[in-house]
């Protein structure tokens, strides 16, 4: 069976980080790390070369596939940053609707700068996506 390319390393994450070239967009990261980290009280760390990811869970799919992947996690794309959330997770579309500007598809959350967004909503998100997928991979 194939292995996962996105695993957690020993990567730098503010080396990461520091690579984004928008200055915005940057600050906003490196924002969004402490975000999460204080969130989920779990250090940043880099999963693969692309994804800074927080805590880790086992999945086992029914098909036989396992692995492991970071309960949280967030990528700065070119267009965006994607938020890599549960997709199931407790009041997800009542949170969404009060979470300010983004698009969504299945497991990711795209906002352009934390200024289009409410953080008090995203550290609800957060805690939820952390329960949801802990309740399901325990």
């Amino acid at each position: 069976m194939a292995q996962n390319k996105t695993t957690e390393n020993d990567l730098s994450v503010t080396d990461f980080l520091n690579t984004v070239t928008d200055e915005t967009k940057r600050k906003d990261c490196f924002n969004l790390a402490n975000i999460i980290a204080e969130t989920t009280g779990f250090k940043a760390k880099m999963w693969g070369t692309a994804i800074v990811g927080f805590g880790s869970y086992h999945y086992k799919y029914e098909s036989g596939r396992a692995g492991d992947a970071p309960l949280v996690g967030f990528s700065p794309r070119k267009d965006a940053i994607a938020l890599y959330l549960s997709s199931g997770f407790e009041k997800r579309d009542e949170l969404l609707a009060k979470f300010g500007k983004h698009k969504t598809a299945k497991a990711c959350t795209y906002v352009k700068q934390l200024s289009d967004i409410d953080v008090e909503i995203l550290k609800e998100m957060v805690t939820n996506s952390v329960a949801r997928i802990k309740s399901l991979y325990p």
